[in-house]
């Protein structure tokens, strides 16, 4: 029987990752998330903040953090990070999250802006070109040639995660086996390198969910 594991060994394992490689976006941003899961929104937006610090593209970024500032109490704060992040998935075309940021800008009372010309003209350029668009990280990139593994979730990863976003996951995986000393024989190792790679893809429950569900 696989044993799934607890919120609290998640944060641990996330800060140990964020810890021992502070320039990595995304254990900055599973650690949020996991903060915010947790109720620990102050240091869910701490380490989102950061995460956006070191990659400015990462639109989920944008709208977890504005979340977690709201759910603390600092809503001038979440505005201020909410309308940047409004900007950004609007330039790259990334609606689900520039949706959830406009929605978070009204639950606290916040017009929601215009796009810049720039941003506009950016999407537009995008979108013309038939540029795959990579949807973790909001960059533009190269779509992998196979699925990289068999099943509806490989296959979910094809279709939205850049050739260059998989590589580096291949290089970050690798660092979880040996931070984590996992054995992927064992099923509940595996199970841990699974929701690393949902984490460092972006891929939350609903989404998993929704790609399950539609197999």
């Amino acid at each position: 029987m696989t044993t799934t594991p607890s919120l609290d060994e998640r944060i641990q394992r996330f800060e140990y990752m964020a810890t021992a490689d502070p320039d990595n976006d995304m254990a900055h941003f599973s650690l949020g998330t996991a903060y915010l899961q947790a109720g620990r929104a102050a240091e869910a937006a701490a380490s989102l903040e950061k995460c956006v610090s070191i990659n400015a593209d990462m639109s989920k970024a944008y709208q977890l953090a504005g979340q977690a500032m709201i759910d603390a109490g600092w809503e001038d704060k979440a505005a201020e990070i909410l309308l940047k992040g409004y900007e950004v998935a609007g330039s790259k075309g990334d609606r689900m999250p520039q949706t959830a940021i406009a929605e978070l800008l009204e639950r606290i009372g916040r017009p929601i802006p215009e796009l810049s010309a720039e941003a506009r003209a950016t999407a537009e350029a995008i979108e013309s070109a038939g540029t795959f668009v990579c949807r973790r990280s909001g960059r533009p990139g190269n779509q992998l040639e196979d699925v990289p593994f068999r099943g509806p979730v490989g296959a979910w990863i094809r279709e939205n995660i850049s050739a260059e976003t998989w590589h580096d996951w291949i290089g970050q995986g690798t660092k979880v086996i040996n931070e984590l000393r996992l054995d992927l024989s064992r099923e509940e190792d595996q199970h841990v390198f699974d929701q690393q790679m949902y984490e460092f893809l972006g891929i939350d429950e609903e989404t998993l969910a929704t790609i399950r569900g539609g197999a």
